[in-house]
């Protein structure tokens, strides 16, 4: 399968299993979970077919692993960062106690001023490391990465997440434990 192929496939996904489910025919259950064939089905309806083949590809290949499948593979999800309500079903857990925020720089003054809030997303999402952060922040103009003080957020009662792919989730980042880096 091309790069571009893959890509479309991906994005296709992304769209229809973080944010908008019920435009292709297709519901979520319980952890966003649904049924590998329903999507390929609804996927076909809607004149973008997928092969079951290009859907492995894509969910072992994404360097962000956006996408997973249940343990007996009949079950495909979107990891996090969807819109749509569901239910991830994640564990809260302790995290690091650093993680790392990356954004493009027109954000930065707002950040500052207000923090990290999730927006039309469930959760904030954050990085383990620099390098990730700053992919991220790329992606929205010029990187700047932040420093949160995950240690000081969990003794202040703030609950994370950490999604299947490493990303770890929480509900806003207020501006006392944000630092530019």
């Amino acid at each position: 399968m091309s790069d571009s192929r893959s890509i479309k496939i991906s994005k296709y996904l992304s769209k229809y299993l973080r944010h908008t489910p019920d435009a292709i025919g297709i519901e979520l259950a319980p952890g966003g979970w649904v049924a590998v064939d329903k999507l390929l089905t609804a996927c076909a309806q809607n004149k973008f077919p997928i092969s079951r083949h290009e859907l492995q590809l894509v969910v072992e290949s994404s360097d962000k692993q956006r996408f997973s499948f249940d343990s007996t593979g009949t079950l495909i999800r979107a990891n996090q960062g969807h819109s749509t309500e569901v239910d991830l079903q994640l564990e809260p857990i302790v995290p690091p106690d650093q993680l790392y925020h990356g954004t493009g720089h027109k954000s930065v003054e707002s950040i500052l001023e207000t923090g990290l809030r999730k927006m039309s997303r469930h959760h904030v999402h954050l990085s383990k490391d620099i390098a990730t952060a700053q992919i991220v922040g790329a992606r929205h103009g010029k990187p700047v990465v932040f420093l949160v003080d995950a240690a000081a957020m969990h003794r202040a009662d703030y609950i994370f997440y950490c999604s299947e792919n490493g990303v770890w989730l929480v509900d806003s980042v207020p501006p006392e434990y944000l630092q530019k880096i």
